[in-house]
């Protein structure tokens, strides 16, 4: 019995248009990345009228932070950016956000805005963020360095800061809330050398 060409074409064929429904199919079931926001506290409302104005600069990220994907760090000298876990919104700006708003309930008498244009008496506070990632020691870890300023741009004070906080759990959803704690010491740690060095009311 003979078989047409065509036909005999089309037979050849049908295993690699399997193959590719196939690799289509299992593309297709890929699920969407998870996305995750810092823990951010309710809104303050300053009470009274602030003495000191301090403007706080977008926070400067280390360039292998400065991805989507939430960076842990799995030994010594390994470091990974997780593909399935990743930021609902740009790092930088819920840092920024999130030191805002503790700043605020931490200085009372300052009323803390970003650093946009020019202000007659404003402090200026800048920060560069060197880690802030999970750890496999199963530490969630702060660090880098603020830099405060004088209305003329002189450079009043400059210091280091850490934090760390221990996971109470595995995965990402307490990895992220760690890493929320550890940004909360932070602002404290900055705000408490503030307060202490005068700079402010």
């Amino acid at each position: 019995m003979l078989i047409g060409t065509s036909r005999l074409t089309w037979l050849r064929c049908l295993p690699a248009l399997l193959i590719c429904l196939l690799v289509s199919a299992c593309a297709s079931s890929v699920p969407p990345p998870a996305r995750y926001m810092l823990p951010s506290d309710q809104a303050v409302i300053a009470s009274g009228q602030p003495s000191n104005t301090l403007r706080l600069s977008a926070p400067r990220l280390a360039h292998y932070l400065d991805v989507d994907g939430i960076v842990m760090q799995l030994d010594d000298i390994t470091l990974n950016a997780a593909r399935e876990h990743q930021w609902a919104e740009g790092l930088g700006r819920q840092l920024e956000r999130g030191l805002r708003a503790r700043l605020t309930q931490a200085l009372p008498t300052v009323r803390v805005v970003r650093a946009e244009g020019s202000q007659s008496d404003a402090l200026t506070l800048r920060l560069d963020i060197e880690q802030f990632q999970g750890r496999f020691d199963g530490f969630a870890v702060t660090s880098g360095q603020w830099q405060l300023l004088n209305s003329q741009g002189e450079l009043l004070v400059m210091e280091n800061f850490y934090a760390q906080t221990k996971l109470e759990e595995d995965g990402y959803p307490a990895l992220v809330r760690a890493l929320g704690n550890s940004w909360d010491q932070a602002a404290e740690l900055i705000a408490q050398e503030i307060r202490q060095g005068g700079y402010v009311d």
